[in-house]
């Protein structure tokens, strides 16, 4: 007697094939814009066409079909120590925080402040303990560095403060290049590396339909490379994109699978992820609410239609639009991670995030941390549990007088339940008052420091922490900079 997976599908397969003929329709005819030189050269070389004012890319079916089938269903990723870390495939879940935010919020001040070096450095050693994020992400952007170093310099904490691997991106052309040499000295070589991938590379299209010189080139250097590209797609409803959810989702395909055609036309077989970043625009505010249901029903259904052609998923889901670690925080964000599970959708970031995607918090990555812990075991189904399920048991029970301390119970009671860490409280009252009637946010904050008291416990060896600065800070002279922040936690 097999468990039952839960799940939840958001289209029917008629509309699924539907918005499928519908974007390779607008790939055909209507065509993608796209400013690297070196993708448009190679896309002409394989039977693409110009559209009639010679602006656009048209790529047909055929070509489609061609890069779907060469692109793999499965991927894997390893940890800085080369083991098996994620396994992105069929149902298959894991999560790792959101990525890129400016700020972080200061729950002392309740306010936000620009993120700094110290931050970034507790946010990857708080993220490398935390068991239910199979990555780590490059999730701050220290403002006491140099804009142009951020992408490298971020990477290069992440690196030497945890072992997990590192969902990250590009933000200048030549980035990848001192990225990928980091990621070789973690490995030993360029071949390591490529054998097992340490990175996930977030490769962005503007909406409507366009590529930019940065986005392509970094869906270039993954395919080179061997690190799996992430394609976001990030369509706006009635802003960036048609505003219905079925509109939003031909663009956000059509956009995708331009991706998938130019990635796998540089390197068949390279890894890459079907993801995104769509919202559905709040046109009475002018903002884009990762919170809203809407959006995660624009993410649920592209990762649906990305598993029927057979491509590892990923969305930004677990996200929150509240301005603080409140109750909107927590429904927003709770119903993302457990939609997101139920979705099957392979690679979830968003965990920690506020106020759309601009802002971490170091409380909420810890409170988040908890809800993926019970989406895991959502996911898991229920189980049959030996045959009879019941009979003997209730019948052992009922002599017994009780349940507890049956052996069917101590030999089941751990599997069956997710049992969460002490920022979810399940004493009694007057314990709860007793231990100073603590909030979530106060209980996570002292989980924090609790986390963060012993410094950094999976620091990097000095060797390769030594290798790792002589490339950063030659790339940091190379831009005037000649002094870099201490790492210490």
């Amino acid at each position: 007697m097999d468990t039952v997976r839960p799940k939840v599908r958001w289209l029917s397969d008629e509309m699924v094939e539907s918005i499928l003929v519908e974007a390779r329709k607008v790939l055909a005819e209507i065509g993608v814009f796209i400013e690297n030189k070196t993708a448009v050269e190679m896309l002409l070389d394989s039977s693409c066409r110009k559209s009639s004012d010679g602006r656009r890319i048209l790529i047909s079916d055929e070509l489609v079909d061609r890069a779907i089938a060469s692109a793999p269903s499965a991927i894997r990723l390893y940890d800085r120590d080369g083991a098996e870390a994620m396994v992105l495939a069929s149902d298959n879940i894991h999560f790792n925080p959101g990525s890129a935010a400016l700020n972080i919020h200061d729950p002392e001040q309740n306010a936000i402040r620009e993120a700094v070096t110290a931050d970034v450095v507790s946010f990857s050693t708080l993220t490398d303990l935390l068991p239910h994020y199979a990555a780590q992400s490059t999730g701050l952007i220290p403002s006491d560095v140099p804009e142009d170093l951020g992408d490298r310099y971020r990477l290069y904490i992440a690196l030497q403060c945890g072992r997990k691997p590192v969902v990250t991106g590009t933000f200048r052309t030549d980035g990848f290049a001192v990225m990928k040499e980091m990621m070789v000295v973690i490995r030993g070589s360029a071949e390591a590396l490529a054998a097992k991938p340490l990175a996930i590379f977030d490769c962005c299209p503007s909406p409507p339909l366009k590529w930019s010189d940065l986005t392509c080139q970094s869906l270039l250097d993954c395919a080179d490379s061997g690190q799996p590209a992430e394609l976001i797609s990030m369509p706006l409803t009635g802003a960036t994109s048609p505003v219905t959810l079925s509109g939003a989702l031909v663009q956000h395909v059509a956009e995708s699978l331009s991706g998938v055609v130019i990635h796998q036309l540089r390197q068949p077989g390279a890894p890459i992820i079907y993801g995104g970043s769509p919202a559905f625009f709040d046109m009475r505010k002018g903002t884009t609410p990762m919170g809203a249901f809407e959006t995660m029903m624009i993410d649920g259904a592209y990762a649906q239609i990305a598993k029927s052609i057979g491509l590892p998923t990923q969305a930004y889901m677990g996200l929150s639009d509240s301005k603080t670690v409140d109750y909107q925080a927590g429904f927003e964000s709770s119903a993302g991670i457990v939609l997101a599970a139920l979705s099957g959708i392979n690679n979830i970031s968003g965990p920690g995030m506020l106020e759309f995607e601009t802002c971490q918090s170091l409380e909420k990555l810890v409170l988040d941390h908890e809800v993926c812990g019970y989406a895991k075991r959502l996911v898991d189904g229920i189980a049959p549990r030996g045959k009879p399920f019941a009979f003997d048991i209730l019948r052992e029970g009922l002599a017994a007088g009780h349940f507890m301390s049956l052996p069917h119970t101590l030999e089941w009671f751990k599997k069956e339940g997710y049992y969460p860490d002490k920022v979810v409280n399940r004493d009694v009252r007057e314990k709860w008052v007793a231990g100073g009637s603590k909030n979530s946010l106060g209980a996570a904050r002292e989980r924090v420091t609790e986390y963060l008291k012993d410094g950094i416990p999976h620091l990097l060896d000095d060797t390769r922490r030594r290798e790792l600065a002589r490339i950063i800070r030659a790339d940091a002279a190379r831009h005037g900079v000649e002094d870099l922040p201490d790492l210490s936690l």
